[in-house]
């Protein structure tokens, strides 16, 4: 008998399933504390509670996480220098610590437009020093020709050794900013990525587990290894790309909305006819608007582990995750206790990092470089959970609190502090952890919110329930407005939503919510056995897709002789004529997409490949097309 096993390594909590291949039953599922930020010892905790006798038999582990997705929400990424090469109009505020935009770029046939200036790129490079761990490098129109962007990879490899990534190596859509956006993204992720593989690979050999390693895409598809470790912005969405898989398997819909609460975020997102909904323009994440086909879906930091956190006696929920008070308390045996005695900030000076109940210890990462006060502070935190008074009280110079994020993105400090997880503890609904650490917090949080704290705590269960439902319509009604569905939420005494397609509720205690959910949408509200390890389940039953996109373009040269240009992932070829240049994209993109299979370790004997052709024509219909697209799209199943 031949087994699966999947894996999902979320913000709080690290799941793991085991199916039978034949029938695709689920035969066992556990759940273990994620481990920050090395996150081996939590997978190793999540396999120890599965039954150890399927072990010897898996030959398919595959794994998804909202790692990526976390990291760029809490803007916790490694430092990247980035590099625009062409005539690029810039945001007026561009939320990157390290750019530069210098001479260079091609047209839209691929010809030089300015040569490139790589004594800048040099200049830019040298500059930063050890300042970054990567470089992300996007030139205009490298889509059409990358050479800028290649010759910029290999000096800046050269002077540095670090990696580089470049617009063109992740996506062929037309945006040269939208792409250096994406490759910026993706090279914070590598080290990360890095990381998180490895320590997967490390507990398969340490088990002596024979087995195939495969990653679930934000498409909702599943990649081979070794391009996971190359685009690791392809799992930005992975974990709710799993989930959505996973929860139209455990409820045997194939068409339905899914809501997924997470530790950091919850996430909308739909599934029909048994194919994830896609976002053509690529994924939105933390404000980003990148090049990555994603699933489509409405994406907010809010979920059970999001900070709660008080200024001017109004709630707020998020951004950041913190460890929930309830879990600390069973982690730190001494922390109730210190919980109890803490002192308790004045109002006036309430921000997100000074509250009663946010503490803060040390991840065991080792510091490299660190500023004079960062380097007081770090010092200052213990290995058990430390109070903000703590920390601060005896520095004779009092550096600003918000120096502890900077501890925080560098992920030598962890923050703890009460979230909705603790709500519902208070509540008495999910009771897995310390109640009595959450009652404690939410006695504390009473104070400064003039609220009783059930009440609190019925407030704060409240608006996560509201910000799943805003989530949902926006992602149905995306023409309007969210400011205006929202009104239409707040006036829930008077209206109600009305969906006919069924609402499946994915994650952690997501039962919790249903009736709060139910009192804003009229619609079937299902939540599904295994809810709780739904993205497991999806990181296992996830197909292997490929999509290739190929341009062809008729075009003259300067003598006026007719030159046919084929655009691709294998980069800009000239032909002499239309039906060769169309014979050799046909060939080359059933090929691309066979290749793929092959380095994911998919079943080539079951790969469906269809084809997708669209032409563009100035005149009537038999002539030779201006434009022609194709693409192509496989689909496999791993092999078992």
């Amino acid at each position: 008998m031949k087994y699966s096993m999947g894996i999902d390594a979320g913000g709080t909590y690290t799941d793991s399933i085991i199916i039978r291949d034949s029938d695709g039953k689920v035969l066992d599922s556990n759940k273990a504390l994620t481990t920050y930020p090395d996150l081996l010892a939590g997978i190793r905790n999540s396999i120890d509670g599965l039954d150890q006798k399927y072990l010897k038999d898996i030959k398919l582990v595959s794994v998804s996480t909202t790692l990526a997705t976390n990291t760029i929400l809490e803007k916790t990424g490694y430092p990247v220098g980035l590099i625009f090469v062409g005539d690029y109009e810039l945001p007026e505020k561009l939320p990157v610590d390290y750019y530069t935009v210098v001479a260079g770029g091609h047209d839209h046939h691929g010809a030089e437009l300015v040569p490139l200036d790589m004594e800048a790129v040099r200049a830019f490079v040298r500059k930063l020093g050890d300042t970054v761990s990567a470089f992300a490098v996007s030139s205009y129109f490298s889509v059409r020709n990358p050479a800028h962007e290649l010759a910029i990879k290999e000096s800046i490899q050269e002077l540095t050794g670090l990696p580089v990534v470049c617009g063109h190596e992740l996506s062929l859509d037309l945006g040269a900013y939208e792409r250096g956006v994406t490759a910026y993204l993706n090279a914070q992720l590598i080290p990360i990525a890095d990381q998180f593989i490895r320590s997967i690979k490390e507990e398969m050999e340490h088990r002596g587990m024979d087995a195939r390693l495969l990653m679930l895409k934000c498409d909702g598809s599943v990649v081979g290894i070794n391009e996971a470790l190359e685009k690791p912005i392809e799992s930005i969405f992975s974990g709710p790309a799993a989930s959505l898989v996973g929860a139209s398997h455990l409820s045997g819909l194939k068409t339905c909305a899914v809501i997924d609460v997470g530790g950091t975020s919850t996430d909308v997102s739909m599934v029909e006819d048994g194919l994830p909904e896609l976002c053509p323009e690529g994924a939105v994440v933390g404000g980003w608007q990148t090049k990555v086909k994603a699933i489509r879906m409405e994406t907010s930091a809010m979920g059970g582990d999001s900070h709660v956190w008080v200024k001017g006696m109004k709630i707020n929920i998020g951004p950041r995750r913190v460890i929930p008070l309830c879990v600390a308390a069973v982690k730190y045996p001494d922390f109730l206790e210190t919980l109890k005695m803490g002192k308790t900030p004045a109002a006036l000076r309430l921000e997100e990092n000074v509250q009663p109940t946010k503490f803060f210890i040390k991840t065991g990462v080792v510091p490299t470089e660190l500023g004079t006060y960062e380097k007081e502070i770090f010092e200052r935190v213990e290995d058990t959970p430390t109070s903000l008074s703590d920390i601060f009280w005896k520095l004779e110079k009092k550096p600003s609190p918000h120096l502890l994020d900077s501890l925080i993105r560098k992920r030598l400090v962890q923050a703890i502090g009460f979230t909705p997880t603790d709500a519902l503890h208070v509540l008495g609904e999910y009771t897995a952890w310390d109640a009595e650490a959450s009652k404690v917090g939410a006695k504390l949080l009473e104070r400064y919110t003039q609220t009783d704290s059930l009440e609190l705590c019925k407030q704060i269960k409240q608006e996560v329930a509201r910000n799943m439902a805003l989530n949902l319509m926006s992602y149905i009604l995306k023409d309007v407005a969210p400011r205006e569905i929202e009104k239409i939420i707040l006036s829930d005494k008077f209206a109600q939503f009305r969906m006919k397609l069924p609402v499946v509720l994915i994650g952690g205690p997501v039962v919790a919510f249903t009736e709060e959910i139910k009192q804003i949408l009229d619609a079937d509200i299902v939540v599904p056995k295994y809810a709780e390890v739904g993205n497991a389940v999806g990181a296992l039953v996830g197909k292997g897709i490929k999509r290739v996109e190929i341009l062809i373009k008729n075009t003259y040269a300067k003598d006026r002789k007719r030159l046919v240009l084929v655009f691709s992932p294998a980069g800009r070829e000239t032909f002499g004529s239309f039906p060769e240049a169309l014979e050799h994209a046909n060939t080359l993109g059933k090929k691309l997409v066979m290749d793929y299979m092959t380095e994911a370790g998919l079943d080539k004997g079951h790969v469906q490949i269809s084809v997708d052709r669209k032409d563009i024509s100035l005149s009537e219909a038999g002539t030779v097309p201006v434009e022609t697209k194709l693409v192509f799209v496989g689909v496999g199943m791993p092999k078992t």
